[in-house]
């Protein structure tokens, strides 16, 4: 900082105080003091102000080009406000309080997206892993005749997969495409199963749907989670029996495979969770549930999910009046 920038930034305690010494002079004048100790009086003023102001600045110029420095230190400049010293003086304290605030609240948010870069980046690894089972086994089939129907089951894990980190990618963004219709929930069922009608005659499942609703919501958004229980199922549940209830604002998704542990039951929809079926039935990335729970949440449907060990496992949506 140069003085000149200083003395304009102190320009109105140096008007106040100049007002001040034009009235001790006009005082000192008045009673009959002599003119050479009043300009002696005046000369001593100006020199004192003047030194003080010149070293007030001397000490502000070193002090801001100490936090220069320590601001090039610092490989993560919002740091900052960590490495300041308490100050003395009660205007600077404030400010002080309020660049901590400020800088606790920076760090939160950067270590958060540190930590959801890094949660996306293993799941994306993990994706990789995954998806090349799929293509492997499309080569496998070419190599040997191309039976179609294997053919057409490998594609469609692999689109389902590419669904998955797609939808995935766009979670914190979801309520920009979401778009609220009346939809028939049975409408919705027949084109989920029918979508992932390969892999659930593969895996020899078959599904029963009772009832019928409409309901309000996202008709994309609500096929991609029937969709990802039935993927599910038919990785974890080969032969087992799906029945799907729909009634007036609710939807209940039952299997009667192998159920969920009672100490894995409130884990099942964790960002990465893989519980003692899945890590048994091979490579599982541990998002397919997570992915629902979150989805669920923004379309505010209430999920719950209930199990029981060797009998069943129901997954009950309750949509909004």
């Amino acid at each position: 900082m140069s003085f000149r920038d200083y003395l304009a930034a102190k320009a109105v305690p140096m008007c106040a105080a100049g007002i001040g010494g034009l009235y001790l002079i006009m005082v000192s004048y008045l009673c009959g003091l002599p003119v050479s100790l009043i300009v002696l009086l005046l000369i001593s003023v100006i020199f004192v102000s003047a030194l003080c102001l010149f070293i007030s600045w001397r000490r502000a110029d070193k002090r801001l080009n100490m936090l220069r420095d320590r601001l090039n230190a610092l490989p993560e400049k919002y740091l900052i406000a960590e490495t300041l010293e308490r100050p003395r003086d009660a205007v600077e304290l404030e400010y002080y309080l309020l660049m901590k605030e400020i800088s606790r609240s920076a760090i939160a948010a950067v270590e958060q997206a540190k930590a959801e870069k890094q949660d996306y980046c293993d799941y994306v690894e993990s994706w990789v892993h995954e998806i090349k089972t799929p293509l492997t086994a499309c080569s496998l089939i070419l190599a040997n005749g191309g039976e179609a129907a294997k053919l057409r089951r490998e594609l469609r894990r692999a689109d389902n997969l590419t669904e998955t980190i797609l939808t995935y990618a766009k979670l914190r963004t979801v309520e920009k495409d979401t778009q609220i219709s009346l939809v028939s929930l049975r409408g919705l069922c027949d084109q989920a199963i029918r979508a992932e009608m390969e892999l659930l005659i593969a895996a020899d499942i078959g599904v029963t749907i009772e009832g019928a609703a409409s309901v309000y919501t996202d008709p994309k958004l609500l096929t991609f989670i029937l969709k990802q229980l039935l993927i599910n199922c038919a990785k974890y549940c080969p032969g087992c029996q799906i029945v799907i209830e729909l009634s007036q604002g609710s939807l209940s998704f039952t299997d009667n495979g192998p159920g969920i542990p009672a100490h894995e039951l409130s884990r099942v929809t964790e960002r990465g969770f893989t519980g003692a079926a899945w890590r048994s039935a091979g490579q599982s990335t541990g998002m397919g549930l997570y992915i629902v729970s979150e989805l669920c949440k923004k379309l505010n449907i209430g999920l719950e999910i209930t199990s029981e060990p060797g009998r069943f496992t129901r997954f009950s949506l309750r949509f909004p009046s």
